[in-house]
């Protein structure tokens, strides 16, 4: 928990707001990528995955959606694209969905992408780590 000087402003966390173009596919998506669900309601569902929470809309604008980004920083990139590639060749995983095969050096970080149903982008981000680079 992050201390502000005036400890009436203190935070307790940060999660974002994402959309569903169809709330039941998008949700599927993420149970089967590993996040679980806390709460559910018709209209919000909370997902969490390592302690980390975001919201789900049962809402969609297909500009907002697009333009959405959760950035996940993992410790082992190899074995999450290992796992995402494993979950996408289920029969069952939503066909909407799709992902980058390999691995890239972005200068800060090896990361691959996958894209959730609505277009969300999840940006899987193993970084490096300043003994890495000297």
């Amino acid at each position: 928990m992050s201390i502000h000087p005036n400890s009436e402003l203190n935070v307790h966390d940060i999660k974002p707001f994402i959309g569903a173009k169809d709330f039941e596919v998008s949700k599927k998506f993420y149970l089967a990528l590993g996040w679980r669900l806390t709460y559910d309601s018709p209209s919000l569902s909370v997902f969490e995955l390592a302690g980390h929470r975001f919201y789900l809309q049962n809402f969609y604008a297909e500009e907002w959606c697009s333009n959405s980004m959760l950035h996940i920083s993992v410790e082992n990139v190899s074995a999450w694209l290992s796992h995402a590639k494993t979950v996408f060749a289920s029969p069952d995983f939503p066909s909407e969905a799709r992902m980058e095969h390999l691995i890239k050096d972005e200068g800060y970080a090896n990361t691959f992408h996958v894209w959730d149903p609505s277009g969300v982008l999840l940006h899987f981000a193993q970084e490096h780590h300043a003994s890495e680079s000297a």
